[in-house]
């Protein structure tokens, strides 16, 4: 059997197995490799290659740097500022959903996501939305942000990192932009405007499973809080904390009303969610005592851990301050969770058996709790810290500047950026090396490797000669709305990335063969791969499928006229600014 019939056999079976995911995409671009190796199709050093290339290095890098924003709570910041800022619940959500597709520009679209889901939620609930009527909307706007620039989603990059290998020069930071951004602002218009029509009106689960802890939260000078009454400061609708007493001096007001004026130096005791509580650290201007007591300048990072109180303990029946905690393990409790809730400030609780503490410490505090608390999970990537904001955004803005502007490699600029945050400890080595999604890292690399083999044994020129016999009468623009038609169709049961990479090949030969400039069709791709609307299984809509409590005909409902959409206006601008 000659090596184009082969390498076609093998096309087909990783067709089948993406599509289905009978394995994980990963472990078919794996197998994938191993059978081009084996069948002598590839040399090691063209199989290898990929895992060296410019793309997997960028990809890597702006995933780290991504998670940097995270750990600095500056996208959860953008959230608050919008959300205090908005006139009503129209503009409000508005401005929410235009802000998800400005940072999705330059962010992963699933971390922007996965960020503003409980700020969405809580703003919906203050606005009196449903929040499956914005849920959803939020997926589809951060996947309509990435289409922008080149590091709006890993598809633009490694489509970019594929074009080399092509003849093709790579895409260009805003090139995209072109047709991008009139798609992100036609898509968000639909969004405004129609989704919300068409979707169901109920209740989010959001937070059904998530643990209220009780913690006392001080508040500081210059905190946004200070001079607001309670109802203006919009703890419970906007942040989802409950403030169930507060202290002022040696007086404690407990169940205070909305009408309560809250001042610098009150300690609040909140009720809500560990990652609120943490999130309200971070960006209230509010602090744990018990804390910032245990801080000393130079210490060793902190663990943020989940412990629960066993029988036997010795802490069964005193408050904290009487069993003198922070000085017996050496670590601080910001919060404690109880099942039959209390109204009661934490200073107050009496420890009892099955409460779970909120605990920060050194790693070596943590692993030394004793026998009578048991870990039950490490929260430390949960933590946000402000104060790194500017360094991050800094590093951030920096590389994407540079990388931009052509003043570096766009592969030099985030590397560095990536480098001086390790140094500066934004982010810790362990913690960048989880931030990789090793998967999409091994299914870019291997079908970089398989591009390759597409175009040595001659397997493009046979396939593209079939294609172009029968798309040629179509013309460009028929050719054009051929292969985003099937760009899109193929990305919604398997990964945006291998769906562009399959196409890829296809669509530059195809166009060389009839004559055209690949430029064209190489744009359509890239925007058709990322359009995942029909389906609820790309990432970012995984993420709101279950607390949006949709049903997998709202998607389709709702994201085929978004891809109708974005399809019109794609096909309209693509052939104005690159010509055929």
């Amino acid at each position: 059997m000659d090596p184009v019939t082969i390498l076609l056999i093998l096309f087909a079976l990783a067709l089948v197995l993406f599509a289905t995911e009978w394995l994980p995409v990963d472990v078919t671009a794996l197998l994938l490799l191993g059978a081009l190796l084996a069948l002598g199709l590839l040399t090691p050093k063209a199989a290898f290659a990929g895992f060296g290339s410019d793309t997997v290095l960028t990809l890597a890098s702006l995933f780290i740097l991504t998670r940097v924003l995270l750990r600095a709570g500056v996208i959860e910041w953008v959230g608050v500022t919008l959300a205090r800022r908005a006139r009503n619940a129209g503009s409000m959500m508005r401005g929410m959903l235009s802000a998800v597709a400005g940072v999705s520009a330059f962010t992963s679209n699933t971390a922007t996501t996965a960020v503003f889901l409980p700020v969405v939620t809580g703003l919906a609930r203050r606005a009196g939305i449903a929040p499956s009527r914005v849920l959803m909307p939020l997926a589809f706007s951060s996947i309509l942000g990435g289409t922008i620039t080149v590091i709006g989603t890993s598809t633009n990059l490694v489509v970019s990192g594929a074009l080399p290998a092509t003849g093709l020069k790579p895409l260009g930071f805003f090139e995209l932009a072109w047709v991008g951004l009139p798609v992100a602002v036609v898509g968000l218009l639909y969004l405004f405007f129609v989704a919300p029509r068409l979707l169901p009106a109920q209740d989010a689960a959001l937070e059904e499973s998530l643990r209220a802890y009780l913690a006392d939260l001080t508040v500081a000078p210059g905190s946004p809080l200070a001079g607001q009454t309670l109802r203006e400061t919009g703890l419970g609708r906007d942040h989802g904390l409950i403030v169930v007493a507060v202290r002022r001096g040696s007086d404690t007001l407990y169940a205070p009303g909305p009408d309560f004026r809250v001042q610098e130096g009150d300690t609040l005791a909140v009720e809500g969610p560990s990652d609120r509580i943490l999130t309200g650290k971070s960006t209230l201007g509010v602090f744990s005592k018990s804390e910032q007591k245990l801080q000393v300048e130079g210490a060793a990072p902190v663990r943020l851990v989940e412990a629960v109180v066993l029988p036997g303990s010795p802490l069964t029946g005193r408050t904290l301050r009487e069993s003198r905690f922070r000085e017996r393990y050496g670590v601080s409790v910001l919060a404690l969770h109880r099942r039959a809730r209390t109204v009661e400030r934490l200073a107050g609780l009496r420890v009892q058996v099955g409460d779970v503490l909120l605990i920060q410490g050194s790693a070596e505090r943590v692993a030394a709790l004793g026998d009578y608390l048991t870990v039950l999970g490490d929260l430390t990537e949960a933590q946000r810290d402000l104060r790194k904001a500017p360094l991050a955004l800094l590093l951030f803005g920096g590389a994407v500047i540079t990388g931009g502007l052509g003043l570096v490699p766009l592969s030099v600029a985030v590397v560095i950026a990536v480098a001086l945050a390790l140094a500066l400890r934004l982010v810790s080595p362990e913690e960048a090396y989880r931030a990789v999604e090793w998967p999409v890292i091994v299914l870019v690399a291997c079908m970089l490797a398989f591009g390759t083999a597409f175009e040595q044994t001659g397997a493009a020129k046979v396939l593209t000669g079939a294609l172009s016999g029968v798309l040629e009468p179509l013309g460009p623009y028929g050719l054009l709305a051929a292969l985003f038609a099937v760009t899109v169709a193929l990305t919604q049961p398997m990964s945006n990335q291998a769906a562009a990479l399959v196409m890829l090949p296809l669509a530059i030969g195809t166009a060389k063969a009839l004559g055209y400039d690949p430029r064209p069709f190489v744009i359509a791709i890239t925007i058709a791969a990322s359009n995942s609307f029909i389906t609820p299984l790309e990432p970012s809509c995984m993420l709101v499928y279950g607390p949006g409590r949709y049903r997998f005909m709202d998607f389709v409902r709702v994201g085929t006229g978004l891809t109708v959409v974005t399809f019109a206006v794609a096909l309209l601008i693509i052939p104005q600014v690159w010509h055929f």
